[in-house]
């Protein structure tokens, strides 16, 4: 990422640099993990914060019904994860000198190992690559670090693209989500030279979002924070793509929402604007739930 340069932009994210202290990135063999740790590392720099790699993946269960599967293939499959979290370290080694890291190799689920180690962490990088590529035993799905995590998490689109911050939306609900997710954007809020609250209404519900928005940026410039707030008229299914054409205006490679979801059946259900964030980003995505 290339830092800016102007003495503003400098200031600006000096003085938001205390709330980010630790970034975790999941770290993998390969290039699957390229676009995120090099965001996860831009962002260290940014905020001379501690970044924490965890290079982690499990042996996948294969189905055996006849017995064909002898103990040298699980020794194969052992040793290949142990040798793909040894590269995966020695990638991480090698793109992060000179800042203060920490590093952690295990075996588990990549998701449930990352959402634990998040304690450690006031942000979680993720995504960078094409959803679905991937199985659970390998990769680590945004949606469950967002549900499980506790931590706001920042997706990288899966079109490889450099962070840069200068302009950032905060599609805005008046929902206990969007408030976490607020504060949670604050160093990046800070940080940006131009910040636009956004919420998208029914036409019947343009002066209380026109409130609403106006709340938010009263209280973001009380931090700091110069913001101002558009309401938009919008039917439900074209949320995300007026969110991304309010971006798309701003020159804003991010955008700030609440993730709405629940779990039923042992699968996360999300709604639909949160579906197409985390699903089909078209620029980075900072989440909250």
């Amino acid at each position: 990422m290339t830092l800016l340069k102007d003495a503003p932009a400098q200031a600006r994210t000096a003085a938001s640099a205390s709330a980010l202290r630790g970034i975790l990135v999941h770290v993998e063999d390969g290039a699957h993990s390229t676009a995120r740790l090099d965001t996860a590392v831009d962002l260290a720099r940014r905020f001379d914060a501690t970044l924490h790699g965890v290079g982690v993946e499990m042996i996948q269960t294969l189905s055996d019904p006849y017995g064909m599967l002898g103990g040298e293939w699980v020794v194969q499959l052992q040793t290949l994860v142990e040798d793909g979290l040894k590269r995966a370290e020695a990638t991480f080694r090698a793109r992060t000198a000179g800042l203060n890291t920490h590093w952690t190799s295990l075996e588990a689920f990549p998701a449930t190992a990352l959402a634990h180690h998040a304690r450690s962490a006031d942000l979680i990088v993720a995504g960078g690559a094409p959803i679905g590529e991937e199985g659970a035993y390998r990769a680590a799905s945004p949606a469950d670090l967002v549900m499980l995590s506790g931590r706001p998490v920042l997706i990288a689109p899966p079109t490889p693209a450099r962070f840069h911050g200068r302009g950032v939306v905060v599609a805005w609900k008046d929902t206990r989500e969007s408030r976490r997710a607020v504060a949670d954007a604050l160093p990046f809020l800070k940080a940006a030279e131009e910040v636009a609250v956004v919420e998208c209404c029914g036409k019947d519900e343009l002066d209380e979002a026109r409130a609403n928005t106006a709340d938010v940026v009263a209280h973001l410039r009380r931090h700091g924070v110069e913001a101002h707030g558009r309401a938009i008229v919008s039917a439900p299914e074209r949320v995300s793509t007026e969110l991304n054409i309010a971006a798309q205006a701003l020159s804003a490679d991010l955008i700030v929402a609440g993730g709405y979801g629940h779990s039923r059946l042992g699968e996360w259900v999300f709604g639909g604007v949160t579906y197409d964030l985390l699903n089909a980003p078209e620029r980075f995505v900072l989440l909250s739930h």
